[in-house]
């Protein structure tokens, strides 16, 4: 996943919003989310190239995303999938403090990477670029490819855009938050990062939803958990070749 927006105890029914793209090639092997069936109380999409998964959640409450930190010295080309480390932190039943303690002694085997786990209660963040545990404060965050709240023209102005959403109702609009995270804005060229890739594919990758030849954003899911654990999870699952895209929505209770 490349991209993930939290709103975390900033909204008056909704502790916790998350709004998300997975970018990644269209002809990576993918199972849009669903409860799966070794686990009936784990919700998520399931990678079936590398076997683990982007974004998930749990009936338990236990939730966790991944992004890539693009970095091409930190590629390597042996390590296991990074989406193997949301699997385990939703199949498993440490606490995320200790689960993130566990893999800092282990992160040093993967490719670039950042992580949030938790649940309503407390969320952290660790990325293995500089091995920091940040506990995630009240408030509006965005994550793509760097560390946390950098400020990238796509992290800043989707902040920006769903705040305004967020704003408008005690009953935020689906279809308004999928609209923010399906903007195409490229920003001007001074205003992009210089990750190494060259200016071409920072331009590509610079918006919201990103779209080109074989790559771009594959889903975009959004997640909003109430005060009572009322939960609502849909996902978008977009067709590179057309256009269009297939929705599942999933409405149950968590059970902290």
């Amino acid at each position: 996943m490349c991209l993930l927006f939290i709103a975390y105890k900033s909204h008056p029914r909704y502790p916790l919003i998350l709004a998300a793209n997975r970018d990644e090639f269209y002809d990576r092997p993918t199972k849009a989310a669903s409860f799966w069936e070794e686990r009936p109380d784990l919700l998520a999409g399931r990678d079936l190239e590398g076997g683990g998964t982007w974004l998930g959640i749990t009936k338990g409450g236990r939730i966790a995303a991944i992004t890539n930190f693009r970095d091409l010295a930190a590629l390597k080309a042996t390590a296991p999938s990074r989406g193997l480390l949301v699997r385990d932190y939703l199949l498993g039943n440490v606490e995320s403090e200790e689960y993130l303690r566990n893999l800092k002694g282990l992160a040093g085997t993967y490719s670039g990477f950042n992580i949030v786990v938790g649940q309503m209660d407390g969320l952290r963040y660790f990325s293995n670029m500089d091995g920091s545990v940040l506990n995630i404060r009240e408030g509006s965050h965005g994550l793509s490819n760097h560390f946390l709240d950098t400020p990238w023209p796509k992290v800043e102005r989707g902040k920006e855009l769903l705040g305004r959403v967020l704003s408008e109702s005690e009953e935020p609009s689906f279809e308004a938050i999928f609209d923010v995270l399906a903007d195409r804005l490229r920003p001007d060229d001074s205003m992009l990062p210089d990750t190494g890739i060259g200016l071409e594919w920072e331009r590509v990758l610079s918006p919201i939803f990103v779209e080109t030849d074989g790559y771009g954003t594959r889903s975009s899911t959004i997640i909003l958990m109430r005060y009572d654990g009322d939960t609502t999870f849909v996902e978008r699952v977009f067709d590179g070749a057309t256009g269009g895209y297939e929705e599942k929505r999933y409405t149950f209770e968590v059970r902290c």
